[in-house]
């Protein structure tokens, strides 16, 4: 990191990050939602908002996405506006937004934001504006050989995502999705990003470098077949909890050879998690549902409602049916 850059959003923090998108018409809706949506996931995971996102216009319209879906916003990009991030998301016919004025206004959000980055052809914005000369950088594989003669200042990689300091680039959808998963990865730790993986039954979350044609093998970064393995018997008994001792069987690991990958991959024991992810299962009914408390604490493999209550309270701060009132 140069001295006089700020401290990186990909770190190890709590503390709510403020998120600005920047949307235009052209834009693909899988490049919007794998930017927005995992944010999302996060914040109801954690019960906190820890991503406070919100999407934006040029003209405070609504931009139409390449399959002509709307994406609704919340009003117009304003550079002086403050925000921790910006992201650019753009797609066909960039060229036709990159105004003077809209460069001047990216160039003084990213100076006053601790991070600025490109989705897909978002990527062409953001090097207009000047943000990425001197750095690395990827876009989309159709463009890459017309953006490298565009931007002979920027290195240019066939990578998924590229993030270079204070700046970030993705190539697409996918890579966005991964993108974001790293992002709540190293803020918020694996378990969540986990979770959230889960909720999306994503399974991907490539290496940044690993090259953008190249077909999902399914693997999530420090994946172990044997975590895999331990967190879908986990995931299929809900209801009724197996022991750790029967789920490292099945896996073919002894206990302590299981708590060890879960130590070394997630941060936390098999049990912690295994109780966190019924908690969660358990969190969902409670806010999504009219189901009673008694028929949660059995679904998700609690002795009674009495241990379920203790246990949600300890975990979210609130007793689940104060948390359904409320």
């Amino acid at each position: 990191m140069i001295k006089s850059e700020k401290p990186t959003i990909f770190r190890a923090e709590r503390s709510p990050l403020k998120v600005t998108l920047l949307v235009f018409s052209g834009s693909s809706i899988m490049c919007v939602a794998s930017a927005v949506d995992p944010l999302r996931a996060a914040n109801r995971i954690s019960g906190e908002t820890l991503f406070d996102f919100k999407l934006v216009s040029v003209t405070g319209e609504a931009p139409v996405t390449t399959c002509g879906l709307p994406v609704a916003v919340s009003g117009r990009f304003d550079a002086a506006e403050p925000t921790d991030v910006l992201v650019v998301v753009a797609g066909f016919g960039t060229q036709n937004y990159a105004t003077t004025a809209l460069l001047s206004g990216l160039r003084r959000a990213a100076r006053a934001a601790r991070a600025c980055g490109g989705v897909e052809a978002g990527t062409w914005l953001v090097a207009r504006a000047g943000l990425l000369e001197g750095r690395s950088a990827t876009t989309h594989w159709e463009d890459m050989e017309d953006f490298s003669s565009a931007f002979p200042g920027v290195d240019v990689r066939p990578d998924r995502y590229v993030i270079d300091g204070p700046v970030f680039t993705s190539g697409g959808a996918s890579p966005t999705f991964d993108l974001m998963l790293h992002l709540i990865r190293t803020r918020l730790g694996m378990a969540v990003a986990l979770d959230v993986a889960s909720v999306f039954i994503y399974d991907q979350a490539r290496a940044a470098t690993d090259a953008q044609p190249l077909v999902s093998l399914g693997r999530l970064d420090g994946y172990d077949p044997r975590l895999a393995q331990a967190i879908r018997l986990m995931e299929s008994h809900v209801d009724q909890p197996l022991t750790i001792e029967a789920i490292a069987k099945r896996a073919g690991v002894t206990a302590r050879t299981l708590e060890s990958i879960f130590r070394r991959s997630i941060g936390e024991t098999p049990g912690a998690y295994y109780l966190r992810l019924r908690l969660g299962a358990a969190r969902r009914l409670v806010v999504d549902t009219r189901v009673a408390m008694a028929d949660i604490a059995g679904r998700t493999g609690f002795s009674s409602a009495a241990a379920f209550s203790r246990a949600f309270s300890r975990a979210f701060g609130e007793a689940p049916v104060r948390l359904r009132q409320g």
